[in-house]
């Protein structure tokens, strides 16, 4: 048996998902995605004691890469990209990326200053704040159980932010405020997807705004680093790449 059908290509996969009934699709998108990001934030915390900026920046190069490969085998043209789906679109996506790289910065400080299991419950605030952002955004009206649902997962945070005046406090609120960034720019992606901009695109747009924006921090802040947190930070940004593409299909 030809290798490439016990071991499918991801995009094969990903097809096949993309055929099956909306919603199902979208339930094992969200789930992937969850799995993906846990494992990013777990690279993320064995890469040790590092500036926020150098993680952010190898966890998005590694994802353009990924993301203009994707573009190059599409066999779409670049003009073609920009006229009919950067152009039009631009606010959105500088919004999503604006939006997306807070979330990834407060994230990253969250998971160094907090354990893991917090810093991920925070980040996992996203959803709850993209049901509140749609209604601005995308006009969509949230129904009661959805309404309840908010409301429970705020009050959950609670419990992991411990609320009071000390500085022990502030990672915890720095962490769901990347919650609500990354809630925001997952609304961007909806709105962006309606839009006609494919995955890829929005993926390449934000991973190379992403990494340029963080290029100051790194300057100023670069610490040397050994080849196995390299190594690490590698695993983070495929994982998170997986991540990426799964909440934006």
């Amino acid at each position: 048996m030809h290798c490439r059908y016990l071991f499918p290509r991801p995009w094969y996969i990903i097809g096949w998902l993309m055929k099956l009934n909306g919603k199902t699709a979208g339930i094992i998108f969200i789930l992937l995605s969850a799995l993906s990001f846990a494992v990013m934030n777990m690279f993320v915390r064995l890469s040790g004691d590092l500036p926020v900026w150098q993680k952010s920046f190898f966890r998005n190069f590694v994802a353009a890469i990924i993301a203009a490969v994707v573009m190059l085998r599409s066999k779409k043209s670049f003009g073609d990209v920009i006229q009919h789906e950067v152009k039009g679109n631009v606010k959105y996506l500088l919004a999503r990326s604006i939006a997306g790289t807070v979330g990834i910065l407060c994230n990253y400080y969250a998971l160094g200053n907090l354990n893991i299991a917090d810093a991920s419950m925070l980040n996992k605030l996203s959803p709850f704040f993209a049901i509140l952002f749609s209604v601005p955004i995308l006009k969509e009206k949230p129904n009661r159980k959805e309404i309840l649902a908010v409301f429970v997962a705020f009050a959950g945070a609670l419990l992991v932010i411990k609320p009071g005046f000390d500085l022990g406090s502030v990672p915890s609120f720095i962490g769901a405020i990347g919650g609500m960034a990354a809630g925001l720019a997952y609304t961007y992606v909806r709105k962006l997807g309606t839009n006609g901009v494919s995955g890829a695109v929005i993926v390449l747009f934000f991973s190379a705004f992403s990494c340029i924006s963080v290029i100051p921090g790194i300057i100023f802040t670069y610490e040397p680093m050994t080849w196995v947190q390299v190594v690490f930070l590698l695993c983070a940004g495929l994982s998170a790449s997986s991540g990426q593409f799964c909440i934006t299909a």
